[in-house]
């Protein structure tokens, strides 16, 4: 292979120049026309943007299952939150709500292991972490499951 005894690639085309004055005949706008967001420098506008007006997939109508209506909401507690009682005491859901630790119930409670527990005491609640069982379990309590 010599230099000489090159061709050029089918496929290599050549480069329009553009905004260089008399003669090209892509001058002063260089195809771009006139005005508009377009017509600027830096302009990117995604492929999906209709002008401002509503997406296409924002004005279909919502069809088919959701679960987000039918789905359990948990009001939380720590087991830091638990120190305030006393050793033996039975924690309830209505104790819980009496005492202002929990504002609304929801579908239920669930202890979360979020603090150490110091104290030795039986929680009745919906729901336990598994890391605040053996948290509860460890300082001598019980945890039940409503």
């Amino acid at each position: 292979m010599k230099l000489h005894k090159l061709s050029k690639t089918p496929e290599a085309k050549k480069v329009k120049r553009v905004g260089r004055g008399t003669g090209s005949g892509t001058g002063k706008t260089s195809g771009r026309g006139e005005k508009g967001q377009k017509a600027r420098s830096g302009v990117s506008i995604p492929a999906w943007f209709q002008g401002g007006q509503s997406k296409l997939f924002e004005r279909l109508p919502k069809r088919g299952f959701n679960n987000k209506r039918f789905e359990k909401k948990y009001a939380l507690i720590n087991l830091s939150d638990l120190n305030r009682f006393n050793d033996g005491d039975i924690i309830t859901p209505q104790t819980l709500k009496d005492l202002g630790i929990v504002k609304k119930q929801l579908s239920g409670i669930k202890v979360l292991s979020n603090g150490n527990l110091e104290k030795k005491i039986t929680i009745k609640a919906h729901r336990f972490s598994s890391a605040a069982v053996t948290k509860i379990e460890k300082a001598g309590g019980t945890a039940e499951v409503i």
